[in-house]
């Protein structure tokens, strides 16, 4: 079973993101870990881009002050390099295409594979062109992930068809964020989904609080969080370590109780 089927085991999974670099990359390995111990079944990291369109102005600015502090992508890999050897926590890149072109489709995948990346979310990837890169991370162990929004309606039976890992699918119109409310028919995606595939769907964009949580993992088979996360290490910066756990266990305990 891979680190990602794994993290859905007999369980509904907390997904917890954080941007790679933000504030350094050593806190940003300590941060992953405390997501860990707090509970979190698997971690997005983003690697950090100056044009992140799909993101907010909350993660926008956490590739800013990465990017200031000097992050790259070949920092971001060592890093992971790094996390991998004390945890075995399944861990998903997010990222956009124009690194992981700039890298190098192949040598990119294949650095992948060398530092234990289980899956990669590329947002602006549009899912006609997924075959670009799917067979090569696929060669090298790594799950494209697809992402299915409110707009999918037509289309989802496809792409939850030729997806692997996991199905992320987008609460809300619009760029990442906290919301207070998410008025989308999630439950009309989600049958949609499992109509499709067996793979487990994940939800995200604006949940951040335990309501939240345990509402949507109702219905879902996980929550992602990442907003809200990255606006605790705005506020705390090297101090977050923290406040991440006590915020990521209590979120964990919210969809763990719900039915």
């Amino acid at each position: 079973m891979s680190r990602i089927a794994d993290a859905f085991r007999d369980k509904k999974a907390f997904i917890g993101f954080l941007t790679a670099g933000d504030p350094s990359m050593e806190k940003t390995e300590e941060f992953i870990l405390e997501m860990e111990r707090a509970g979190a079944d698997l971690v997005e990291i983003g690697i950090p881009f100056s044009d992140p369109i799909a993101e907010g102005v909350v993660i926008q600015n956490a590739n800013i002050r990465a990017l200031k502090a000097g992050a790259t992508t070949e920092r971001v890999f060592e890093m992971v390099s790094r996390v991998r050897r004390r945890t075995q926590i399944p861990l998903v890149f997010l990222t956009y295409l124009n690194p992981v072109f700039h890298y190098g489709y192949e040598k990119f995948f294949a650095r992948c594979q060398d530092v234990g990346i289980d899956g990669i979310i590329i947002p602006d990837l549009p899912f006609e062109e997924k075959g670009e890169v799917a067979p090569l991370a696929a060669a090298c162990g790594v799950d494209v992930i697809s992402m299915i929004a409110p707009t999918s309606s037509q289309r989802i039976e496809r792409i939850a068809g030729e997806a692997a890992g996991f199905l992320y699918v987008v609460s809300s119109m619009g760029v990442t964020g906290v919301r207070k409310e998410i008025t989308t028919d999630l439950e009309g995606m989600l049958g949609a989904v499992r109509k499709a595939t067996d793979l487990p769907a994940a939800v995200g964009f604006g949940i951040s609080t335990p309501e939240q949580a345990a509402k949507i993992a109702a219905a879902a088979d996980g929550v992602i969080v990442g907003s809200a996360i990255v606006k605790i290490i705005e506020k705390h910066g090297e101090a977050a370590g923290p406040e991440i756990y006590e915020y990521v266990r209590s979120m964990k305990a919210a969809v763990k109780q719900a039915r």
